[in-house]
């Protein structure tokens, strides 16, 4: 998380603390440096190695805490947190002292095996934590226009990787053409474009849509925050950007998501298509 962002938060707790008789605000010690620092980050052993579950520990400082894990944050002095992937992982904790400064330290914890991580992570990201995906012009027509709960991939207006590429240029994102690509990372769950854009993303696998014949047609959610995914527009609503998408196709090699161009559109109405292959 962001410095401003945990600071931010730091101020929120101090305002609540200052609101406290000031018998108790007299308890607080003086500020403390990084070194004076007493915390802990241990993983949780099971079956006799060390699993990503992590028991965080800063009690006994006189400051207010915040740990960054890579994958969530944890604003408390005690607790435990999962991470998702092996091997080391960087925790970063904040304190604010009672004068208002801000310390930091970085713990590296190393995590033999993973207990309790979806499998989508390793297929969004990789086993080693970060994976390139591209247009996929195997297909044909990665990019385009079918009928909602129907189609999975464009089955109207549809666009090759050179049609792609001129309506990259025409609409304003030259950087989602046909050479562009996508670098999701587990750490801090970031998506990373090839024009240098980057934000956020996260999916939910149990947000399933039943397709016009019955059966599963999105078999989950995938939503980006900050940035969007390649040519993630709707083009016929002043190219407005998509932020959350119905996925169609997730495999090892294949990222398929869908977006209807109205959220009241029914079977058949108008649905826009992204399809994506691991570079």
């Amino acid at each position: 998380m962001k410095k401003s962002i945990i600071f931010s938060m730091l101020v929120g707790a101090a305002m609540l603390v200052a609101c406290d008789p000031i018998e108790d605000r007299d308890t607080m010690t003086g500020a403390i440096t990084a070194d004076q620092l007493k915390i802990s980050a241990i993983p949780v052993v099971k079956d006799g190695v060390k699993s990503n579950y992590i028991e965080l520990n800063s009690e006994g400082n006189p400051c207010l805490s915040s740990w960054d894990y890579g994958f969530g944050t944890l604003t408390d002095t005690k607790g435990t947190v999962k991470v998702m992937m092996v091997g080391d992982n960087d925790i970063v904790y904040s304190g604010m002292n009672p004068d208002g400064t801000i310390i930091t330290k970085k713990i590296t914890v190393h995590v033999d095996k993973l207990y309790d991580v979806a499998p989508e992570y390793a297929l969004f990201c990789g086993d080693n934590g970060t994976k390139t995906w591209v247009w996929d012009g195997d297909m044909g027509t990665p990019w385009g226009n079918g009928g909602y709960l129907s189609n999975t991939t464009p089955g109207w207006w549809s666009n090759n990787l050179d049609a792609i590429e001129k309506g990259a240029v025409e609409k304003g994102f030259p950087g989602d053409g046909k050479n562009g690509s996508m670098t999701f990372s587990l750490k801090g769950m970031k998506l990373t474009k090839s024009d240098g854009t980057s934000g956020s993303f996260s999916f939910d696998m149990s947000k399933k849509t039943t397709g016009a014949d019955g059966n599963v047609w999105g078999i989950g959610k995938f939503y980006t925050k900050s940035v969007n995914v390649l040519m993630g527009i709707q083009p016929n609503q002043s190219n407005a950007i998509v932020n959350e998408y119905d996925i169609t196709k997730l495999d090892a090699t294949h990222l398929y998501l869908a977006c209807p161009e109205s959220a009241a559109g029914g079977a058949w109405s108008t649905c826009w298509y992204w399809c994506f292959k691991v570079k």
